[in-house]
């Protein structure tokens, strides 16, 4: 078995072009080093970065209906990151694959984060030009399997109001207490202030599209106040 066939092997992906896994396995060091060996990765790095944003925060959005634009975005941020997809190319063994120039493969660059990183994405350009964007999707979705958050991850971040009464009792024999303020726009999309008080004294005023979510913001930060105090 070649060496293409192998990695194409590791990564669950056959290429209809191969030369765009070539050039996604193709580090700048070793593009400026071999003149006319074609283009380095840090085009298809670009590409898959975006199209890697658009299949996370896609499968996240159908997995999590329950889940509010603030949690999609930290279960995103904690799967979207340097040591995530360097360990994912390590999986993939495109450590192995990556073509280095000298300099860099003498200062350790196949060990490095940062590079394996954009060689994950990297790749997933290359797959997305080859197989399109559905392809794309059913290949992060594997490559992803097992580190999705799980569903009790939602329920415990999302009654906030319980937390942090929960949180006031355990120093307070008194409850935080809830006020209507007021609300503002047309009568179809209402917003609503709350202003929360603690037993404490500390006072936070949020706003939502109902009064039970401006209560819910409110509370998410006082809760934030509890973890900085």
């Amino acid at each position: 078995m070649d060496g293409f066939a192998q990695v194409q092997k590791h990564i669950r992906y056959a290429f209809g072009d191969v030369a765009l896994l070539t050039q996604a396995l193709s580090h700048s060091s070793f593009a400026n080093e071999s003149p006319g060996r074609g283009q380095s990765n840090e085009r298809l790095e670009f590409l898959g970065d975006a199209v890697l944003e658009l299949c996370i925060t896609e499968e996240l959005y159908v997995r999590y209906p329950d889940a509010n634009e603030g949690q999609l975005t930290t279960f995103r941020a904690m799967l979207v990151n340097e040591a995530v997809l360097a360990e994912l190319s390590r999986k993939l063994r495109i450590d192995q694959a990556l073509f280095l120039g000298r300099g860099e493969e003498n200062q350790g660059g196949r060990q490095r984060q940062s590079l394996l990183s954009d060689a994950f994405e990297a790749l997933l350009g290359a797959i997305f030009l080859d197989g399109g964007y559905f392809e794309s999707r059913r290949w992060v979705r594997e490559q992803f399997d097992g580190l999705w958050p799980r569903q009790v991850e939602i329920a415990m971040d999302k009654d906030h109001k319980t937390k942090l009464q929960e949180l006031t009792q355990q120093h307070s024999r008194d409850r935080p207490t809830y006020f209507l303020e007021g609300s503002s726009g047309p009568e179809h999309e209402r917003t609503f202030h709350v202003l929360l008080k603690l037993p404490t004294g500390e006072e936070f005023r949020d706003s939502g599209s109902s009064v039970k979510k401006a209560e819910q913001n409110a509370a998410r930060q006082a809760l934030s106040f509890f973890r900085h105090e």
